[in-house]
């Protein structure tokens, strides 16, 4: 296309070179001839006019060429222009696939690494809800596909097949365990000994019997072990229907509907000793100072029991007595009674010839010292509400001492291993609050108790004094 343009040009720059030769010519002639002689001038226009002629019958000879080859270099630059056109047209085209294609790759890449963590975490999961006994089964597979993405030996494609292949195991599982699989593999026994045999699992149970016959029974997973544990049976019973069932492939099994959980509740109960075995020291005294609660709640109780109080009935003829200044026949009827009201009363009608103030005193003095008699040992029981919260406290804190200790030889990992100081310190003052519970329930019950004989004791001394200072009274007006 350039070497068109170059052509083009020279030819143009050729034809106004001539066209101003010609124009300088006759300049020139037209000079020369109104310069020089008439005749001179004629035949130099004329020469020059001919000149001219030839000038232009070769200019138009060559222009018509030129025009037709320019014509035909239009032409020419015409359909280059096209297919410049066409050429980038293709190319606009092919950097928009480009990019089209830039933006697939980047999609497609993002769902593969979607896809690649989708399968990462099922492969996680699969391994976390396998039961113990089938992780021999498919330890190899989860491996595999658990190493692959870190594999740098390997594509993509064999990464994703590696991956893919235990999603298929994990199918192929599911419908195996609907119907029940078996497959050979090791338990451990109760005694830890661990022992080849044969596993069938069917849904959320796994069954095993031992090849030498020396054990049969559920299969579960325990704390601490890598193998699956065989958990033996009451009804041996059971035992013998699991090894038939495994042995023929089919049969009846015994079938916890909690899938351990019950075992498991079951393992956690204790017995009264192995829990107060468990709170230490401090729980036996608790537990000592809980006894001597309890004795002397019962001992105190049989002793405020067995007080006599006479009933209102009882008294009211020694009050009728009193009204009619019959001291003997008050004395006597004071002598029916028994119990500390009567020796009260006795007390205070020995002395009813002297002073109100005096009798008062005598009276209060029987009162007090029964009150005194019905109080004793109560206050062991009060002091037994308040010390047993805080020997409950004082187990806590020993408790979390030992746990402590515990923590700094074997770490925090394992939490059966603390569970000893725990418990300690939660059975402490679990056992200290039953202890002040009760205590505090049996010093309020025998307290009433006692209150009630000294109100009784306090309600007739009023009534015999009210019944004394009338009688006075009396005596003094009929004198």
């Amino acid at each position: 296309m350039n070497d068109i343009g170059f052509y083009y040009t020279h030819r143009r720059n050729r034809f106004e070179r001539v066209v101003v030769f010609t124009l300088c010519v006759l300049c020139l002639t037209a000079i020369y001839a109104f310069a020089g002689p008439a005749p001179e001038m004629e035949q130099k226009l004329e020469a020059g006019l001919q000149e001219l002629t030839g000038v232009r019958q070769a200019i138009g000879k060559e222009k018509l060429p030129m025009v037709k080859g320019l014509n035909a270099l239009e032409d020419e630059v015409m359909i280059v222009r096209q297919e410049h056109q066409k050429v980038m047209r293709q190319l606009d085209s092919r950097n928009l696939d480009l990019n089209n294609l830039r933006s697939e790759i980047k999609t497609r890449k993002g769902e593969k690494s979607y896809i690649s963590n989708l399968l990462g975490e099922y492969i996680r999961n699969f391994e976390s809800r396998l039961h113990i006994a089938e992780l021999d089964l498919y330890g190899d597979a989860i491996e595999a596909a658990v190493l692959a993405p870190d594999n740098t030996n390997l594509s993509d494609e064999e990464i994703f097949v590696q991956q893919t292949a235990l999603v298929e195991a994990s199918i192929l599982r599911l419908q195996n365990v609907v119907g029940g699989t078996a497959f050979v593999g090791r338990a451990a026994g109760e005694d830890g000994m661990v022992k080849d045999g044969q596993f069938i699992v069917v849904g959320p149970v796994a069954l095993f019997a031992a090849t030498d016959g020396s054990m049969a029974g559920i299969a579960e997973q325990q704390l601490g072990s890598l193998e699956p544990t065989v958990m033996p049976f009451a009804d041996p019973a059971n035992a013998a229907m699991v090894a038939a069932t495994v042995k023929q492939m089919q049969g009846d099994f015994p079938f916890d509907p909690s899938l351990g959980n019950a075992r498991k509740i079951e393992e956690t109960n204790e017995t009264f000793k192995e829990h107060i075995r468990k709170g230490g020291m401090v729980a036996y005294v608790i537990l000592g100072m809980f006894v001597l609660c309890v004795a002397v709640a019962l001992v105190k109780w049989i002793q405020l029991a067995l007080v006599p109080m006479p009933s209102e009935k009882a008294v009211q003829p020694v009050l009728r007595a009193m009204l009619v200044n019959d001291y003997p026949t008050a004395a006597a009827e004071i002598g029916k009674l028994k119990g500390p009201t009567a020796a009260m009363l006795a007390s205070g009608i020995d002395h009813i010839a002297e002073p109100k103030e005096l009798v008062e005193e005598v009276m209060y003095e029987e009162m007090l010292t029964t009150r005194m008699s019905v109080n004793r040992l109560t206050p062991f029981l009060a002091v037994c509400a308040s010390t047993a919260p805080l020997m409950g406290l004082l187990g806590t804190v020993t408790g979390i001492i030992n746990t402590f200790k515990l923590i700094t030889v074997f770490g925090s990992g394992d939490v059966k291993t603390l569970s000893g100081g725990i418990s300690e310190a939660l059975i402490t003052t679990e056992l200290g609050l039953v202890v002040a519970i009760s205590a505090l329930v049996l010093y309020a019950f025998l307290s009433r108790k006692a209150k009630s004989i000294t109100d009784g004791m306090e309600q007739v001394a009023i009534l015999f004094m009210n019944r004394a200072t009338r009688t006075v009274a009396g005596s003094g007006a009929v004198s």
